[in-house]
């Protein structure tokens, strides 16, 4: 499985991927997790890296500089291809090019409602440390707000 970094060129599979990944979260939320245009806007301000197998996608990651800080999202995996690893592989790529920025310190966001993401990230050295709120424009079924983690890079 190769790891590269995406091209613009890849939005639409990059598209198709993420919200075949976050159809997990359709027991809170009836929309898709991005659009096209979400996607290509991404570009503008960070960049992803995505691995894939015969020009296949098979997982990505959003990595978005901010000064001394980076954030990472949008960590998506095909459920053909979970349990193998990959999310692993694709946050460190990520961090990687975070400590490559000159950045500090990595941080993401999970919404409450996904349990199972918190003890994934504490093992991989991410902390919770804070919430925030989840997006007013985007309907939920059930309240829900974003939980901060962080992990030093340095």
């Amino acid at each position: 499985m190769q790891l590269r970094k995406a091209v613009r060129a890849d939005a639409p599979a990059l598209t198709d991927l993420i919200n075949l990944a976050f159809r997990t979260e359709r027991f809170f939320v009836d929309t898709d997790r991005i659009t096209l245009k979400q996607v290509e806007d991404h570009f503008d301000k960070g960049e992803f890296f995505v691995l894939e197998e015969e020009a296949a996608l098979a997982g990505c990651v959003y990595v978005e500089p901010r000064g001394e800080r980076a954030y990472f999202g949008l960590l998506s995996i095909d459920p053909a291809c979970q349990r193998a690893g990959l999310g692993g592989r694709l946050v460190a790529a990520a961090e990687e090019r975070g400590r490559d920025q000159g950045c500090a310190h990595m941080d993401i966001l999970t919404v409450n409602l996904r349990a199972e993401l918190p003890p994934y990230y504490r093992k991989l050295g991410y902390v919770e440390t804070g919430t925030a709120p989840f997006p007013a424009d985007t309907p939920t079924k059930v309240p829900c707000h974003f939980v901060r983690m962080s992990k030093a890079l340095r």
